[in-house]
């Protein structure tokens, strides 16, 4: 297990950032609910007519003036943006950055296999996803106690495992790129993210595009279908599954046969 928290040791200054970054906003999102839910009622009704926009972020289907149409939309996109945008450089960079920063040598010179290596960053990065979890968990509901607004947990349990799902699945494709590079993947791991992310918006627009919803994982954190039905969407969550499946497997199969510079 030393590489493992070896690991950890390298990522917690990252992790400490994104993890106080998005927990803030989150909490600043939930503590200026209460003075925005006296007027939220016209608001909600302004962004129904909206039209695709509305559509595009399921403001259509939800009301904002209760407590889990708000925070499914406006603290729900922070949460899933923010958590992609972070498991994606966790993935990017765990088994890029040997090469990047010349300590494959040293590394490997050590009586462990590569198999090893790998089960061992990647249960690195899944035990940051889970303290970035935690954090934001936590954060959100202290500051709901601090507010006294009712939320339904059910709901919230849904919405949280959801975009824990989400961070898992492209933690493991980005993983899985990073098996196959050599330098630094930054760009890739962002970009995929913004892509993935970008689609679900496409495919929220209209029936012609909805089949973009397979392509991406966020159609399974969808808010609005969550609060509606208390519950995921099975059928995107079992595409999103089978891709981290091959995701972890592509990096096995690459890692262990590549020649490492």
């Amino acid at each position: 297990m030393t590489l493992f928290f070896h690991e950890l040791k390298r990522g917690r200054l990252m992790l400490a950032i994104w993890a106080g970054a998005v927990a803030f906003m989150l909490g600043i999102c939930i503590v200026i609910y209460p003075e925005m839910a006296k007027e939220m009622a016209d608001i909600s009704n302004m962004f129904a007519d909206m039209g695709a926009f509305s559509a595009a972020f399921g403001m259509d289907e939800l009301n904002f003036g209760e407590f889990m149409g708000y925070f499914s939309i406006e603290c729900g996109n922070t949460l899933g943006l923010g958590g992609a945008l972070f498991a994606a450089l966790l993935g990017i960079g765990a088994l890029a950055k040997e090469e990047r920063e010349r300590t494959a040598e040293f590394l490997l010179t050590h009586p462990i296999s590569r198999r090893y290596i790998v089960t061992q960053k990647w249960l690195s990065v899944l035990a940051q996803l889970l303290i970035f979890n935690a954090v934001v968990v936590l954060v959100t509901v202290v500051a709901i106690a601090g507010v006294g607004v009712e939320a339904q947990a059910g709901g919230m349990a849904l919405l949280f495992l959801a975009n824990l799902l989400l961070q898992i699945e492209l933690a493991a494709i980005t993983f899985g790129v990073s098996s196959f590079l050599r330098r630094g993947g930054l760009g890739v791991g962002l970009g995929l993210a913004f892509a993935l992310y970008f689609f679900n918006i496409l495919a929220n627009l209209s029936d012609q595009t909805e089949f973009l919803k397979f392509a991406t994982p966020f159609a399974y954190t969808d808010g609005a279908y969550i609060v509606r039905e208390n519950a995921l969407d099975l059928k995107y969550l079992a595409v999103g599954l089978t891709v981290t499946a091959i995701g972890i497997f592509l990096s096995y199969w690459q890692y262990t046969r590549k020649d490492i510079a």
